[in-house]
């Protein structure tokens, strides 16, 4: 039997309003995904920080000679990260990273106990570099050092 006018109208109204609400549901569900990932990519990216570019710098001029006394420390900078150079009391030169192997932080010389600390969790290094106390898993980086012209020259180590 044929049908009416009126019912093809039903039907076809059926039919395109569930093509309209499916493509309704789409375009809501989209824009709630946009938006989750719009707050979830910076909390990501704030995270995981992106490398920072180590310069290719193998030596630096930390000071002249007559700059230091016996027993002492001074921080230097050797690229980006800070160095650390002791004169020992029997006037021998040391310099290692002044980067911590714990958690990164900066060390320094303490004069009376004649060793390296990192006042971050009271980790201590003697003047070889190796772990003498504390939490520190390894020994801190040593450099060479050279005297040229006056000048204390710390260089990486080959």
């Amino acid at each position: 039997m044929p049908q009416s006018p009126h019912e093809r109208t039903k039907q076809d109204s059926r039919e395109h309003g569930g093509s309209r609400r499916t493509w309704i549901q789409a375009l809501l569900g989209s824009g709630f995904l946009g938006s989750i990932a719009s707050f979830l990519y910076p909390a990501i990216r704030f995270m995981m920080p992106p490398e920072i570019a180590v310069p290719a710098i193998d030596e630096v001029v930390a000071g002249r000679v007559e700059d230091f006394l016996p027993n002492t420390g001074r921080i230097f900078k050797f690229g980006n990260r800070p160095g650390l150079l002791v004169l020992t009391e029997v006037g021998e030169w040391r310099a290692f990273s002044a980067v911590c192997t714990h958690l990164n932080c900066t060390v320094q010389y303490q004069q009376d106990t004649h060793q390296i600390w990192c006042a971050c969790h009271n980790g201590f290094f003697d003047l070889n570099g190796r772990v003498a106390g504390g939490p520190p898993p390894r020994p801190l980086d040593q450099f060479i050092v050279n005297i040229r012209d006056g000048e204390v020259v710390v260089s990486r180590r080959s």
